[in-house]
């Protein structure tokens, strides 16, 4: 099946999110909102990562039912299935199958510097298995499959973006041009939202503390309650500064959700201090989530289209993937049987 024209003369972009925890406001900021500017710009893959999630143990069932909030998170926030190929990893086989051969192009030592396997080692050293090492082989398959001119990534991913360079260049100086050489798209504001509990480190959907993140589907009391707690510094003057990271998160928080410049948000609050501060980052990030939590209870609500509209995705990303990866096969000498 063709591409219609306009789509052909697009440049293309690639971009996923785990479902391996609640998809918190640092998620919103930092991809998904993100995306919805980039839709009427790109020709748009948008991905579910179920395969990446399992490299830190999951319990199955809710693997699954966090695979389907994604994916009506996606559309709730105002993707459109019309307009981007948006489904779930593991319902493209090709992405395993690619990965295979990229791992045999990808060096130990590329993966043994990638910094997210040494914190993840660190903080899961029970479980630190083949898949969590070469999970950036994967990462790069998923972007590669798709020929992704840009991939949407915050700054800690931008050394996984610098890999597949790598690795894509390393197999087109074998083998010829194959794939794309992609670059990360970094967003412009709200790159990386810190946790509320330790403002020095990012926002995790996995943290096993839920004062620390704000979920995108927390209701209104809750997250007014969790700003109303996060941690600052000693002072009350609503101003950056080097010493003060839970103000300086707080301030970026407020900032991309009203579109105000840091600089028009110290001003609005000069004088007023923490508390009330804190309450209207609170207010307004609840009230901007409140119509994207009613279309994604709509959306819960009527599995069999959520379902319809995976399935859809999915053959449209495979039609794609499967052109890349017979490419592939063929360079590689793989025989091939129609």
């Amino acid at each position: 099946m063709n591409q219609p024209q306009e789509l052909q003369n697009k440049k293309t972009i690639l971009s996923a999110v785990q479902p391996s925890g609640i998809l918190t406001i640092g998620n919103y900021l930092g991809a998904i909102r993100n995306w919805n500017l980039l839709q009427e710009q790109y020709n748009c893959y948008f991905c579910v990562a179920d395969l990446h999630a399992i490299t830190v143990r999951q319990v199955p069932a809710e693997l699954r039912k966090r695979t389907y909030e994604a994916f009506a998170v996606y559309m709730a926030c105002g993707l459109d299935p019309e307009k981007n190929t948006l489904f779930v990893q593991s319902h493209v086989p090709c992405h395993a199958e690619l990965a295979w051969v990229l791992n045999c192009y990808t060096m130990f030592g590329e993966l043994s510097r990638m910094t997210q396997f040494k914190d993840k080692s660190a903080r899961h050293s029970e479980n630190i298995n083949a898949g969590l090492f070469t999970y950036p082989a994967l990462m790069a398959a998923d972007i590669l499959l798709y020929g992704a001119d840009y991939v949407p990534v915050g700054q800690d991913q931008l050394q996984h973006i610098e890999l597949a360079r790598d690795v894509a260049n390393r197999f087109n100086n074998l083998y010829s041009d194959t794939f794309v050489i992609p670059e990360g798209l970094l967003p412009k504001a709200g790159a990386k939202v810190m946790s509320l509990a330790d403002p020095t480190k990012k926002m995790s959907k996995s943290d096993e503390n839920p004062m620390a993140y704000v979920s995108i589907l927390d209701p209104k009391d809750v997250i007014v309650k969790k700003f109303k707690r996060a941690v600052t510094d000693s002072g009350s003057e609503v101003k950056r500064g080097e010493d003060k990271a839970g103000i300086n998160n707080l301030i970026t928080i407020y900032s991309a959700f009203t579109g105000k410049s840091p600089e028009e948000v110290e001003k609005e609050f000069e004088g007023q201090g923490y508390g009330a501060f804190k309450l209207a980052v609170g207010e307004t990030v609840a009230d901007t989530l409140a119509p994207v939590q009613d279309k994604f209870n709509a959306l819960m609500g009527d599995k069999p289209y959520l379902e319809s509209l995976m399935k859809k995705g999915s053959e449209q990303a495979y039609r794609r993937a499967s052109k890349t990866l017979s490419k592939v096969y063929r360079k590689v000498g793989f025989a091939q049987v129609k």
